[in-house]
């Protein structure tokens, strides 16, 4: 018996599989500093406990993403350590906020399974769930992700494509951010007086400013995750691959093009949900990235006369400026363009 495990291969899942990952990870002050350090987000609410307290949080929470990622670091090694991509995601809800000293675990069910035309490769498809230390959900989300298999010639095991929601429900979303207290919430100090009724479905955001990712930032930031994927650390391998390069994980760039929104969006203080993404195309090392928004609904939540929910698509762009909003032609994607992200956040009302 080797001791070693070298990950799963596509030919290795069955659907319905339930898979428990190691392991369990303590948030600490120093991941939020780190987190900060790499992307520079300036969201109020994960910035400081003085701001996060005077509107009802015990303590500032943990940045969304950065609770993301650490649940998404926990599979990597089940799921995507032989992946040669990510391709996207959907239904990911925030359950429960995340706070310093909180340890998350998670687990993931294989929900599909489909064997792609070359016999080399498969797309798995899996419901990962974060939990704290009192068993609580924190975070679901569901993604696919092509897998190599070990050998070309092994039987698919099975063909299973589920149907995913275009979108979370606003009824659904909301749960992970406590009830504001009235009037608490400073727009001065939060950096912008634009709260939920101002902005309106259609509208288009530049974020105007870039950031370009080194070499070292990307994969500091994937190991903060404990993401062990070959294809973001290892250049001995990756020299002789489709790209001759690391590619900076998929994770990496949404934290980034995120972090760009606050420049438009400051008051947009919590992802509720994540109704769909995808990677459209690679980053690498040296690429600049840009991002802007668009509203594309505005809801109320029940119940909630304290803050609204914007949906909105976040659109990343590489080494090009977003001031005339890069998307698609027809069904193509702009050649830049390299996340296209649709997401629920709520603002104070």
């Amino acid at each position: 018996m080797t001791k070693n495990h070298p990950g799963n291969y596509f030919e290795d899942f069955r659907l319905g599989q339930v898979i428990i990952h190691a392991t369990p990870r303590t948030v600490t002050a120093g991941d939020v500093a780190l987190y900060t350090a790499l992307y520079g987000s300036r969201f109020a609410v994960q910035s400081s406990d003085h701001f996060a307290r005077a509107i009802g949080y015990p303590n500032a929470p943990a940045d969304d993403l950065l609770v993301f990622n650490i649940v998404f670091g926990k599979t990597v090694p089940d799921i995507s350590l032989n992946a040669v991509a990510n391709l996207g995601y959907a239904t990911c809800r925030f359950l429960a906020p995340v706070y310093p000293g909180d340890t998350l675990s998670a687990k993931s069910e294989i929900i599909g399974l489909s064997e792609n035309s070359n016999r080399k490769t498969g797309v798995v498809y899996v419901r990962s769930t974060g939990f704290n230390a009192a068993g609580a959900a924190v975070l679901e989300y569901i993604r696919w992700v092509m897998v190599r298999k070990r050998d070309e010639a092994a039987p698919p095991p099975g063909r299973s494509v589920p149907s995913l929601p275009e979108r979370v429900a606003a009824e659904d979303i909301g749960a992970a951010c406590p009830p504001l207290k009235s009037g608490a919430y400073d727009l001065a100090l939060a950096g912008s007086v634009q709260k939920f009724g101002d902005y309106v479905p259609g509208e288009r955001i530049d974020h105007v400013d870039g950031m370009t990712v080194e070499e070292a930032e990307h994969q500091l930031a994937t190991r903060l995750y404990q993401n062990t994927a070959r294809v973001h650390f290892n250049q001995f391998a990756q020299e002789k691959g489709r790209f001759g390069r690391r590619l900076i994980y998929g994770g990496h760039v949404i934290s980034l093009a995120r972090a760009l929104s606050f420049n438009g969006l400051a008051n947009a203080f919590h992802i509720a949900a994540i109704n769909g993404g995808r990677h459209v195309a690679p980053l690498f090392a040296g690429d600049t990235v840009f991002a802007w928004s668009q509203v594309l609904e505005r809801a109320e939540l029940p119940n909630r006369t304290d803050v609204g929910a914007l949906r909105l698509r976040l659109v990343a762009a590489k080494n090009r400026s977003c001031r005339d909003f890069p998307y698609k032609s027809g069904q193509d994607y702009d050649p830049a363009v390299i996340l296209d992200l649709d997401y629920w956040a709520l603002l104070p009302r």
